[in-house]
């Protein structure tokens, strides 16, 4: 299938279609069976370079299929500098087999393919210094005034779509011991979407704002942004208004460069 899917390739290529839209066309016809982006564009390069064949290279031996000492170090030297290689690409690259290099990732190597832990943004140094800051001296009066948090206004983002799928909660119901379990497809999310920015205190909402399409979320428009909490804090809260109030805006990364993290309007 492989010499096939090479045919093809050199076919596109004679088209002028780029490599990921002829790494998309054979995964529309061979599914998972398809060759990786990576090897579209090491035959897309040969081709370049004016070769006309699209028989691949002989390779030295029949694939390995020992777990020798020699397989464990050539398979950490070549995941040492990218661990997100999959283990069909370092396959391919080393001639070892398939289950044998499975193998040697997770015993030998004790390593498991894990999902990163994303997060909102990378901050600079100088964010985390501000951060630091801002939450030393709000922990004095947090602690000694037990009224204090009344006096904080959250802000957040999120994302809202047209149609939502359930949570495994929200799609539970109740069944008899010897009913058939519930089934239901699974929904995936509307991909028609728009940001809210919403404040809030401990009584409730106290500004949410929907984000108009193509709008970027940039200094001036948070500048905006901040103005209408003014008057609606003027109009909703007036004791804040009065006294004063917190506003803790920390996952915002425009906070950071046009407020800080945390401010006091008066």
């Amino acid at each position: 299938m492989d010499h096939e899917q090479r045919i093809n390739m050199k076919f596109c290529f004679k088209l002028q279609k780029s490599a990921k839209e002829t790494q998309e066309m054979l995964k529309l016809f061979y599914g998972d069976a398809t060759v990786t982006m990576k090897t579209v564009y090491k035959w897309f390069e040969r081709f370049r370079n004016g070769c006309e064949s699209a028989e691949n290279e002989e390779r030295l031996g029949r694939l390995s299929t020992s777990k020798t000492q020699e397989n464990v170090e050539r398979v950490r030297e070549m995941i040492r500098p990218n661990r997100k290689l999959t283990i069909k690409e370092i396959s391919e690259d080393l001639n070892i087999s398939y289950g044998f290099l499975q193998n040697i990732l997770t015993t030998d190597l004790n390593m498991r393919r894990v999902s990163p832990n994303f997060v909102p943004r990378v901050l600079t140094v100088e964010q985390k210094q501000r951060l630091l800051s801002v939450s030393l001296e709000l922990r004095d009066p947090t602690a000694s005034d037990s009224s204090f948090l009344r006096n904080v206004i959250t802000g957040d983002e999120t994302w809202v779509y047209g149609y939502d799928s359930e949570t495994r909660v929200q799609s539970s119901q109740w069944k008899l011991p010897r009913s058939p379990g519930a089934k239901e497809a699974r929904h995936s999310k509307s991909n028609i979407k728009v940001m809210m920015i919403v404040f809030f205190d401990l009584h409730g909402i106290v500004l949410p704002e929907f984000v108009p399409r193509n709008t970027t979320v940039n200094c001036e428009y948070y500048e905006g942004l901040l103005d209408h909490l003014r008057n609606d804090v003027c109009r909703k809260r007036p004791e804040k208004w009065a006294k004063g109030f917190i506003l803790n805006h920390e996952n915002a990364f425009v906070s950071h460069i046009a407020s800080g993290t945390a401010i006091s309007i008066k």
